[in-house]
């Protein structure tokens, strides 16, 4: 089945280039001009990602985003004229998996919908992973994109995920954020050090809601490691 992408931005021109874009990288496609039609769309068509403006009227993006983040773990990419740090890092604390700023290239972006889409499933993976993977009570289901902590479900976006699996391939190892992001992140695109911490922190956070504070350690002058993954005491 072709990946169903919502496209939410009040310029149509934008919407045309974007739309024909990914139907020409065959994939099925839903539009939306403000962030009350995105939702609208979101709840019709249950796609398995949305290109999300951040400025649009009615709704703007980044609540258009939280809201869906309430009941759902969709990839949200999100697509901003501003291109300040603080933007992309908001826009990916409150639960976005990428970030792109306008103007845009439409073959990177149509590489990074695709890139989104494999780690999430939706499209298939180059290799085949484990099924399964797992250390202290974290459990990850790689094939569903399930995580667990204590038979607990973890609300992760797809980048959120693909971190989490770094860790668990390999256990014992620190991984500085230049290596994170190469390891996680499609090739060629580049995020700076504040966008990984901030992965990091929503990672935490999501496993703090459920008791476990040493999912991931800081390594000071190197990164971080995968914790013990228990229940705090």
């Amino acid at each position: 089945m072709k990946p169903k992408i919502l496209i939410a931005d009040d310029d149509a021109h934008i919407l045309e280039v974007i739309g024909f874009a990914l139907e020409k990288a065959d994939m099925e496609i839903a539009l939306a001009s403000n962030g009350a039609q995105a939702m609208a769309q979101f709840v019709r068509m249950r796609p398995d990602l949305i290109v999300l403006d951040v400025g649009m009227p009615e709704l703007d993006g980044l609540d258009v985003c939280r809201e869906i983040r309430k009941t759902s773990d969709v990839p949200i990419l999100f697509l901003s004229a501003r291109d300040e740090e603080i933007d992309r890092v908001l826009g990916l604390e409150i639960g976005g998996d990428d970030y792109v700023a306008k103007p845009f290239s439409p073959r990177e972006l149509v590489a990074r919908v695709k890139a989104i889409l494999r780690r999430k499933g939706a499209a298939p993976e180059p290799e085949t992973p484990a099924a399964s993977l797992s250390h202290g009570r974290l459990d990850l289901n790689v094939a569903a994109h399930a995580a667990r902590f204590d038979g607990n479900a973890l609300v992760l976006t797809a980048l959120e995920f693909a971190i989490i699996k770094v860790f668990l391939v390999q256990k014992h190892r620190a991984f500085s954020r230049e290596q994170i992001m190469q390891a996680a992140y499609p090739p060629n695109i580049h995020v700076a050090d504040r966008t990984i911490d901030s992965h990091i922190r929503n990672i935490r956070a999501a496993f703090a809601a459920h008791g476990c504070i040493n999912v991931l350690e800081t390594v000071h002058g190197v990164g971080f490691r995968l914790g013990a993954c228990e229940r705090s005491r």
